[in-house]
């Protein structure tokens, strides 16, 4: 909202103030400055306060509002008094404001950094966290006008208010005087305040999904008078899947005295239900919709699954149409999936939802599923069907306006009803907060991640996201860094879900395999090798064996301590006529069954070869498998004939999954906790071995993410950020250039000196003499080498000569080179003392608009660069990122002493990791730094070049108030 021309003669309207905030109860609303506009809105909204709380406020009774008051509380200058509002249909329910003062409390300008600050919620808002989130934004005010500290006086009954304060996470002081109780807090964000703003966003994210998904009431707009269409079809889903709470049909045109549709009630309207909707489903044409949004947040619908198309998909107006649909939707408190979208799928037996397009919901079980393309969700479920698999929720989220794969991260952090997490994301609208919440989540439950649209320039046109330079591999290497499961195919993301939501996570690589296939068995030996996992020979069971031996050689490999995950291979049988047989799978799934619940808790999965019924008994949970048949029908016989016993009525039965310990998060089981339910079953043994070396990868770094690493303590005692800011601000200079500068190499080496990074200085040879008069300066033996942007670290093409030690050889190179590549004027010639040998290297650091700052290594040279062999982290980097970086390249190996070489000092690249990450970090108008090449030596190291840019810092939603993505 724009103020009148006459609102402030000292700053314009600041319109990046306000934001959308999602609320303790999942509902949203939006923040905004108030401006002289709001007059009759501030009289109404104080109105509508009690009396206790206004005496609260004004430590008086204080019925209205004088015009004094109305032209104080809508007049601000955005500077010394500010003034914000919470708004809910267009109207306020809260308002702060703070008043800059001096030491002795009155009004003051800067450079005073206090300001006195006082709230009012209206009381049916009260309980809400309208105040909390209120304070997180006029706290990120202030500190943009230069206050650092808020005082406010507060009535010893208000409790309430106290604990807003309290509970803050901000450093602050207490003192009664006066009948009051007088709070300042120092308005630095501290980790406590960060950890409460993030906390209270995940309880309010949560929470508006959970509204979305376990509604009591559901309204489907826009159900057809006849049989077909969107509409209908999502009613009779609805019905077909036994939604346990109410179901209302709404078609404006139903004709007279029609007041049912499939025995469901129907309305012309919502507002002839005469009860709450919760949520409603939307199936209108797309210039229908607003209307349909206006109906909804007049009658008080928590939620939207809006399914109309013709939105950002469409193009420009499309996109326009999209952000004013969201901003409806907001204004009115709602949340929306969609547009565009497929539906929701709810499995919990006290809901049973599907108001989707899925004609049949799926069963019951552990996976939470959301995705972005309504195309790939039937296809995910109808592979998860056919596997057995059952979900706990899924969503199929369109354009993803609004709610996103953050706000389903959120929710199924805490779910107790979800154990694995997959996501089918095309797009990530906020990258920084994605890493963040999907590595707290991985710490209790694997998330699994399929990415579409993976290269540069095929973002679906519904989505719009931040620009983002980074490559898809170093997208790639953040999730994994997070702990995310990263796949390429939706099948594996399948493959991967179903082993890790019924199988304990295994305590290491080695894996036994078994079965009645010696080629079978060798072939997922030979994949398993190649995945980084550690077989052992496989156990060739003949194929004689019968459903018993399999089940004694499954209960022998897991008991062997050297053993932490089994692959099972089964084919089936040849008979005397020559002819294949499949046997009874149900009797072999039994077998196994047994032998994985009575033994100890490490996976299994299974690889077969058409045998009949097989996958469908092994994807039976444990607690359904019906009890063992008789011994009358053979699994395999190499004759054909000799019976094999089934698993005795006495075999040991599956336990049930362990609860959560009292240290586990809500809903989480502890990462020991034995899964007991399906064994996956793979028809080839290239996919669960995938399946099992995700699986292993994963509960490495769980154990990793358990005792996380630390920046190291020396760092501090090495570095100077006060005089590396100093420098930053006074090159960058009072009116620095938007589009950021580089730095010159002596500017740069002074400014990476600040961080005990030291850089081999080198001298300009405009000419022979010059070089010479270099030499001479720096000592022999030295390095002559062209800087020229073509030829700059291209010792393949020439532009380098080592190892010159003495006047003649260095004037012999000089002439050679420029006789070779072109005129000194040309090559910028430079010398430089030569270092010791070792391996070169190259340290990269960069800030990516979307993803943050970025830290990267990897072997100097065309191989590397061709291959792309680089390893990258997110900054701040820890010790043990710092380890990893450097391991994590393909040709690790010439680091460690591969070939017989003498391993180079990995303890001193480890700590130039760390000090260009703190760097970085600490100063984000470092927006770039490139160190080229590093010659790591047997003892220490030698930066030889270095190239920093800088640039005003961008902007950073990640640290700021809590708000809502503008798509």
């Amino acid at each position: 909202m724009q103020p009148s021309p006459e609102q402030s003669p000292h700053h314009a309207y600041p319109d990046h103030w306000e934001a959308d905030v999602v609320l303790r109860d999942g509902g949203t609303a939006r923040i905004r400055p108030i401006t002289t506009d709001d007059a009759e809105r501030l009289v109404s909204f104080y109105e509508q306060v009690s009396d206790e709380s206004k005496y609260y406020r004004f430590f008086a009774p204080y019925p209205r509002l004088s015009a004094k008051d109305v032209h104080r509380f809508t007049h601000h200058d955005y500077v010394d008094r500010v003034g914000l509002a919470v708004t809910v249909g267009g109207e306020f329910i809260a308002t702060v404001r703070y008043d800059r003062i001096d030491a002795t409390g009155r009004p003051a300008s800067a450079p005073a950094d206090e300001a006195e600050v006082a709230f009012l919620v209206q009381d049916a808002h009260q309980g809400r966290g309208v105040a909390s989130t209120l304070l997180e934004h006029i706290a990120a005010v202030a500190r943009e006008r230069g206050i650092r500290r808020f005082a406010a006086e507060v009535l010893p009954a208000n409790t309430k208010m106290i604990k807003v304060f309290r509970d803050a996470g901000y450093t602050q002081q207490r003192s009664f005087e006066d009948g009051s109780v007088h709070l300042t807090l120092d308005l630095e964000p501290t980790a406590e305040s960060l950890a409460v703003q993030r906390a209270r966003e995940q309880r309010a994210e949560a929470k508006s999904v959970q509204r979305l998904l376990a509604p009591g009431s559901v309204a489907v707009i826009g159900v057809g008078r006849t049989p077909g269409g969107v509409g209908r079809t999502v009613l009779r889903n609805l019905l077909g899947a036994g939604f346990t709470g109410r179901v209302h049909a709404v078609n404006s045109a139903l004709d007279a005295g029609q007041d049912t549709i499939d025995g469901v009630p129907a309305h012309r309207s919502l507002g002839e239900i005469g009860e709450p909707v919760d949520l409603a489903v939307v199936a209108v044409p797309a210039d229908r919709v607003p209307e349909a949004v206006a109906d909804c947040g007049e009658h008080g619908v928590q939620g939207l699954v809006v399914l109309s198309a013709g939105y950002a998909e469409w193009g420009a107006e499309g996109r326009e149409r999209q952000r004013e649909l969201v901003r409806q939707a907001r204004s009115y408190g709602m949340r929306i999936i969609g547009p565009n979208a497929f539906g929701v799928i709810n499995n919990s037996e006290a809901v049973r939802l599907n108001a989707s397009l899925a004609p049949d919901r799926p069963a019951s079980g552990r996976i939470g599923l959301f995705t972005q393309s309504g195309a790939i969700g039937i296809a995910l479920l109808s592979g998860l069907y056919r596997r057995g698999a059952g979900l706990s929720t899924f969503i199929s989220a369109g354009n993803r306006a609004d709610i996103s794969g953050n706000d389903f991260l959120q929710y199924w952090y805490e779910d107790p009803d979800t154990d694995v997490a997959l996501l089918y994301l095309e797009s990530l609208g906020n990258p920084r907060k994605f890493t963040r919440l999907a590595r707290r989540t991985a710490a209790v439950k694997p998330v699994v991640v399929v990415k579409g649209a993976r290269h540069s320039g095929s973002t679906p046109p519904g989505h719009a996201v931040p620009v983002s330079r980074i490559p898809d591999s170093t997208v790639s290497a953040l999730m994994r860094q997070a702990g995310v499961i990263r796949v390429d195919t939706v099948t594996e993301m399948v493959d991967a879900g179903l082993l890790l939501a019924d199988q304990p996570l295994p305590a290491g690589g080695r894996v036994a395999i078994l079965g009645n296939s010696e080629s079978l068995g060798l072939l997922t030996y030979d994949v398993c090798l190649a995945e980084g996992l550690r077989p052992r020979p496989p156990i060739d069971l003949t194929t004689s064996a019968t459903p018993q031996d399999f089940r004694d050689a499954l209960s022998s490999a897991l008991a062997d301590g050297a053993c932490d995950a089994v692959i099972v291979t089964a084919i089936p049988w040849v008979g005397e006529n020559g002819e294949a047989e499949s046997g009874d799978g149900e009797v072999l799934a039994t077998a196994l069954h047994a032998a994985a619940a009575a033994g100890p808790a490490k996976p299994v999965a299974v690889v077969h070869v058409e045998i009949g019924g097989l996958a469908e008994a092994l994807s039976a949970a444990t607690s359904t498998v019906a009890q063992p048949r008789p011994a009358t029908q053979p699994f395999t016989a190499a004759q054909g004939t000799t019976a094999a016993p089934a698993a005795p009525p006495s075999a040991p039965q599956p336990t049930a999954p362990q609860p959560a310990t009292a240290d586990a998060a809500p809903g989480v089981p502890p990462e020991d906790a034995p899964r007991r339910g399906r064994i996956p079953a793979y028809p080839a043994a290239e996919r669960a071995v995938r399946a099992l070396a995700e699986a292993v990868r994963y509960a490495q770094w769980r154990r990793q993410a358990a005792t996380p690493g630390k920046v190291p303590d020396f760092l501090d005692d090495t570095i100077d950020p006060p005089g590396a800011a100093a420098r930053i601000d006074a090159l960058l200079g009072e009116d620095p250039d938007p589009r950021g500068r580089p730095l010159g190499h002596d500017e740069a080496r002074e400014l990476l000196a600040c961080y005990g990074i030291a850089v081999r200085p080198t001298l300009p040879a405009p000419g022979p003499e010059e070089a010479v008069a270099a030499a001479v300066r720096l000592g022999y033996p030295v390095a002559l080498k062209t800087t020229a942007p073509h030829l700059r670290h291209r010792a393949d093409l020439g532009g380098v000569r080592l190892d010159l030690d003495s006047e003649a050889a260095l004037r012999r190179a000089y002439g050679d080179l420029t006789e070779l590549l072109g005129k000194p004027a040309e090559l910028r010639p430079v010398v430089q003392a030569m270092a010791p040998r070792g391996v070169d290297t190259v340290v990269r650091a960069t800030i990516d608009p979307a993803a943050g700052a970025v830290l990267s290594f990897g072997l100097a040279g065309a191989p590397s660069e061709l291959l792309g062999d680089t390893a990258h982290r997110l900054v701040p980097a820890t010790d043990r990122d710092a380890a990893e970086l450097i391991r994590s390249i393909r040709a690790a190996p010439v680091l460690f002493g591969w070939r017989g070489a003498a391993p180079v000092d990995t303890a001193a690249l480890e700590e130039l990791l760390l000090r260009v990450s703190r760097l970085v970090d600490d100063h984000p108008e470092v927006v770039s730094i490139a160190l080229e090449p590093v010659v790591v030596a047997p003892q220490g190291l030698s930066v030889l070049g270095a190239s920093v840019r800088l640039s005003p810092p961008p902007a950073r939603n990640d640290l700021g108030p809590r708000r809502l993505s503008n798509y």
